[in-house]
């Protein structure tokens, strides 16, 4: 008797969010402990007696084993899959969550960001992939969008946490507790993915794991001058955004009179900003081009911010408010813009050389600032630093329009109506 072989089903749509929302979760708790050093750091100071060099090195080394991983990670997940690479890097995570909260001497707590550091970008590029296996030409956009919005509740949680979890405040250690705890559900939340993810392999119909690039060093040469305006206004960009927050609730505290708890609400503007305005801007750039020019005016409003809050007593809402339209606008425009002036198969590569040379960036500027700060015993050396970094932004944005506008463009300044 002839036997009718049944093909699987393609997964339903509840089963797809249930996915993204598991992953979201994860995510979660990643950017919750990297936001979770910026509102202790003036009881690191009180009780461990840390300066702002220990402060910084504690921010900035989670960038130097990403200087690396960046570049390799895409091929660890191809060698071990996304099930067994999202659970090894978020184990990473919580290990190093759990390091950096157990121990009280400047080397055992930086030792714990660097293994955070090291599982945190890593999961990141892991979770990319499990996005786009799922969601490719499926609502991809809003697939990552969600996960972006769901992710950055993180660092505004992490932020406010002065304000909701006031009571733990008392000593340094138990919000690091608290970072702990993310760090578990993040940990939690990679097993349920694992379930779900193997259960679907054996029930369902899917489309292959995405392939990253193999990394070709060669090829970094190969790439335009518009890309490469691109990746410096990548690297002076974040690093006058990141290596601020670090230092942000601590500034606002010295030179401002705020409570702890005003501090981690204003920092935490930034990332508020993005989660509602970054789409935005992703909609405005797809429609009327013009990326170069409005990166250059996400530069133009970065320059004032820092001298603003250095040099006047005025309301913080008005720079933090500035800076958040700016954290907003470029990266809803440059990170899409690479996509436009990168060749396809050169893709992999080239975000993995951006986001390396970013975390040089990120992990420098922590190093720098914290000891401008102890140098010059205070805070306006290291604002001075952070305003040029936006007028170096401006310039490379300036150059990239130059480029994008002649011979030699690649149809970044083009809309939808251009395209058309």
């Amino acid at each position: 008797m002839e036997q009718t072989i049944k093909s699987k089903p393609e997964p339903s749509s509840f089963f797809r969010w249930a996915i993204l929302v598991v992953i979201s979760l994860a995510m979660f708790g990643n950017y919750y402990i990297y936001d979770s050093i910026s509102p202790l750091a003036d009881l690191l100071v009180k009780q461990l007696n840390f300066s702002d060099s220990d402060i910084g090195l504690l921010q900035g080394i989670y960038s130097v084993p990403n200087i690396i991983m960046v570049l390799i990670g895409g091929i660890i997940i191809d060698k071990i899959g996304t099930r067994i690479s999202t659970f090894v890097f978020t184990m990473l995570c919580l290990a190093g969550a759990m390091i950096t909260a157990a121990f009280t001497d400047i080397t055992m707590m930086a030792v714990g960001r660097l293994v955070f550091g090291l599982g945190a970008e890593s999961m990141i590029v892991a979770i990319t992939t499990v996005i786009g296996r799922w969601f490719k030409g499926k609502q991809l956009s809003f697939a990552f969008g969600l996960n972006l919005t769901l992710a950055r509740l993180g660092s505004f949680a992490a932020l406010n946490s002065p304000t909701w979890a006031r009571a733990f405040y008392d000593n340094y250690q138990h919000p690091l507790f608290i970072a702990t705890i993310a760090g578990l559900i993040a940990f939690v939340m990679a097993g349920i993915y694992w379930i779900l993810d193997l259960y679907a392999e054996n029930n369902y119909s899917l489309r292959p794991v995405p392939k990253q690039d193999e990394i070709k060093f060669k090829e970094i040469f190969s790439f335009s001058r518009s890309y490469w305006f691109v990746v410096l206004l990548c690297v002076t960009f974040y690093s006058g955004i990141f290596p601020f927050q670090t230092f942000a609730v601590k500034f606002f505290i010295d030179v401002h009179g705020t409570t702890r708890e005003m501090g981690g609400f204003l920092s935490s503007m930034l990332t508020l900003s993005a989660m509602i305005l970054t789409p935005l801007f992703g909609l405005l750039a797809d429609y009327i081009g013009k990326r170069s020019l409005l990166m250059m005016l996400g530069s133009l409003i970065l320059i004032p911010v820092y001298l603003l809050m250095a040099y006047t007593q005025a309301s913080l809402y008005i720079p933090m408010a500035m800076m958040g339209l700016s954290f907003s606008l470029i990266p809803a425009v440059m990170w899409p813009s690479v996509a436009i002036i990168v060749d396809e198969a050169k893709l992999g590569t080239a975000y993995g050389l951006m986001t390396m040379i970013q975390n040089i960036g990120l992990a420098g500027f922590n190093f720098l600032i914290g000891w401008a700060n102890d140098t010059s015993g205070g805070y306006t050396m290291g604002m001075w630093i952070f305003s040029s970094l936006g007028f170096f932004g401006l310039l490379f944005a300036f150059l990239l329009r130059k480029s994008e506008t002649g011979s030699g463009g690649h149809g970044l300044e083009k809309g939808i109506k251009q395209s058309a």
